[in-house]
């Protein structure tokens, strides 16, 4: 039994991350309310005082065009926020888990991104995820960096929940259909964080769920599993007028968690299919 310390256990991911701990695990979830990790004092005294064997920080500025308009903000919860509890971890001798981002890459490649792949964040949000990732591996010996790629789940601000909810006010919508990558289901990626919290593997890991789509063809899906007859009208990402890049190709090869762990992640279009069974609709 371990003692896990959750950092933004009030989010969609957070929250997931909480019910999956507190089975087995003494679980601790603390939410920005009671601590802000950009606050350095505050963050060092309580995980002193709360002395948990591993630290999962979550807590994260996630607005990705928003990130691009308060980037001081973005750096002091994503990269200075992770400095924080990287220096608190490292104070306890406990391990720190801090969950990034497939924005780290700039998209340019056309095959999956693998651990190794060098990092060339396009936006305000991957620079400071990516500058987070960073402070991770200078003050730490014991450290995992998780990155993962397009959360959705049946709580929280997501995706698959803003789809389902246009599709019960509009006839029509348009939809980015030339970035790629892989949906991910919260309740799946809490799973396979704690088979590598079980195991205790260092250093950077991808965990999506397998397969890979763009954006329009993951909400066509949503409408499929849903019975909507919303029509998409697909566009590029030049027409969206979004304040922040996004990377045409952001697939992570997740091929070292099989081999480390010899978990398989179930197909996205599995996930959000179990996702959606599970909402009130």
């Amino acid at each position: 039994m371990k003692k896990v310390l959750i950092l933004g256990a009030d989010g969609m991911l957070g929250g997931e991350l909480f019910r999956t701990f507190k089975g087995k695990d003494i679980c601790i979830g603390s939410t920005i309310q009671e601590l802000d990790i950009t606050d350095y004092d505050r963050t060092i005294e309580a995980i002193k005082r709360l002395e948990p064997q591993v630290v999962i920080n979550v807590a994260a500025f996630t607005m990705v065009d928003l990130c691009e308009q308060e980037k001081e903000k973005a750096f002091a919860v994503n990269a200075q926020g992770a400095k924080n509890v990287a220096i608190g971890c490292r104070e306890i001798g406990a391990k720190c888990i801090y969950l990034s981002t497939d924005y780290v890459f700039d998209g340019k490649k056309n095959t999956p991104y693998d651990e190794d792949d060098l990092p060339n964040p396009i936006s305000v949000y991957g620079l400071s995820k990516f500058q987070g990732e960073k402070y991770s591996e200078e003050i730490l010996d014991d450290y995992l960096i998780v990155r993962s790629s397009w959360l959705f789940s049946n709580d929280g601000a997501n995706f698959v929940k803003t789809i389902i909810k246009l599709s019960g006010e509009k006839n029509e919508l348009t939809m980015v259909n030339d970035q790629k990558g892989s949906p991910t289901y919260t309740r799946d990626l809490c799973q396979a964080i704690k088979s590598v919290v079980e195991k205790d593997l260092r250093g950077i890991l991808h965990i999506t769920n397998s397969g890979s789509c763009t954006w329009f063809e993951f909400a066509q899906k949503i409408l499929d599993l849903t019975g909507s007859s919303m029509k998409l009208i697909p566009i590029s990402s030049s027409h969206c007028g979004r304040a922040a890049q996004r990377p045409p190709n952001s697939v992570l090869n997740c091929e070292k968690l099989k081999e480390k762990t010899g978990l398989i992640m179930s197909h996205w279009k599995d996930a959000l299919a179990r996702c959606i069974k599970t909402m009130d609709l």
